[in-house]
Order: C-alpha cells, then sequence, then structure tokens
C-alpha cells in the first residue's frame, strides 16, 4: 500500500487512537476525535450552483458558514436518503472547517494503534486510496479510518 499508510502505522503502533465512529450505507468508518469540532443534526443546507456533486452546499453554524461534503457522493457509493439518524460531523483539518454527513454516528471508542492494518486492496479499488488511512479492527468489527486531510484538500482545490 502507500508509504503514509506504513508511516501511519509505524508511527501508532503503541499509540491510544480515539476515534469517532460513523456509518454510510453498511459500512462503518472513523476519523480521529481531534479532529471532530462538532456532530450536528442535518440543518437546511443551501445549495451552491455549479459546485462539484459531492459538495451539498453551506451550512451556517454560530454565524460561521461551513462548507457541508456528501461522502456518498465523494466514494462513489450508493446515496441514502437523509433520516432522523443523519448528522454533519464538523471537522477541522489544520484551519480548514468543513461539514461531512454521514448516515448515523454511532460512538467514540478507544482503540490500540496496533489494530490497524494496511487498507485492502479491494476497499482501495472502490475508493481512493488516498482517501483512507487504513481498516481497524476490534473484535469481530472492521472500521476504515479516514484521511481526512485528503479529502479536504482534493476538495478545496
Amino acid at each position: 500500500m502507500t508509504e503514509e499508510v506504513t508511516q501511519f502505522q509505524d508511527s501508532n503502533a503503541k499509540d491510544l487512537l480515539q476515534l469517532v465512529i460513523f456509518k454510510l450505507g453498511t459500512e462503518e468508518f472513523a476519523v480521529d476525535i481531534m479532529q471532530v469540532q462538532e456532530i450536528i443534526r442535518i440543518p437546511e443546507i443551501t445549495r451552491i450552483p455549479k459546485s462539484p456533486e459531492y459538495i451539498k452546499g453551506v451550512i451556517n453554524i454560530r454565524g460561521k458558514i461551513i462548507v457541508v461534503m456528501d461522502l456518498d457522493s465523494r466514494f462513489n457509493m450508493n446515496k441514502n436518503e437523509i433520516t432522523d439518524e443523519s448528522r454533519i460531523i464538523v471537522v477541522d483539518i489544520d484551519g480548514t472547517v468543513a461539514g461531512i454527513v454521514v448516515d448515523s454516528v454511532s460512538e467514540v471508542i478507544r482503540m490500540d494503534g496496533e489494530n490497524v492494518d494496511d487498507t485492502p486492496e479491494v476497499i482501495a479499488q472502490k475508493i481512493n486510496a488516498d482517501y483512507l488511512k487504513g481498516v481497524g479492527k476490534i473484535d469481530d468489527r472492521m472500521l476504515i479510518l479516514l484521511n481526512l486531510e485528503h479529502i479536504l484538500s482534493e476538495a478545496a482545490a
């Protein structure tokens, strides 16, 4: 896999990761809790004309305008309808604040960095491998760890 994934594993081999777990469809994904500002119910989203399909629009949170991305579209997954369980995870990546729409947020967990493996090729073929840090294993669960830096930097480009 990529050198970056290997570096992620090596640097975190003895680290305890704190992750926010969420679902897109039937898959469980995770992001570092230190990148999460807040998790909110989905407010009215103002669409931006001529924006890429994966940009749902913008929202106003306490006077701050935040771009909202649809990860289903970003990852070329089947789009799911917005439900009462749907949430926006507001993340801050090096000063760039954005929202990501997810189907549901289930929990915050701690996971040993040793439980993170390279992303299997079958997943990397469906989702751009640069968007992934690896796959975490907890008991019989598999969590796809996202690289928000790449997801957001590409969206801003």
